[in-house]
């Protein structure tokens, strides 16, 4: 089986997370597979009905890394692309 690193249609994948830690001020630390460390602000996306039960703290603080990405229960997840986008280094 081919890893996540692996190319599809021609072009290498953007990097994906390995780990994930939540603050109290709804920002994730991310630790990408390329060794990149970066910071995502959630309450960017807060307002967005899909993301709308992350403003509760227990719930967000129980994002987990799932395939390469973020997620929470409910189905709800982030895009792994977006996410590398949108969020800023730190390293």
């Amino acid at each position: 089986m081919r890893e996540q690193e692996d190319i599809i249609f021609g072009k290498p994948l953007n990097p994906r997370v390995l780990d994930v830690l939540p603050t109290e001020d709804y920002k994730l630390f991310l630790t990408f597979n390329n060794g990149e460390k970066r910071v995502f602000d959630v309450k960017n996306i807060l307002n967005l009905p899909a993301f709308k039960k992350l403003s509760n703290k227990e719930f967000f603080k129980a994002v987990k890394t799932e395939y390469g990405t973020i997620a929470w229960g409910n189905d709800i997840d982030y895009c792994p692309d977006t996410l590398y986008n949108e969020s800023v280094l730190i390293n």
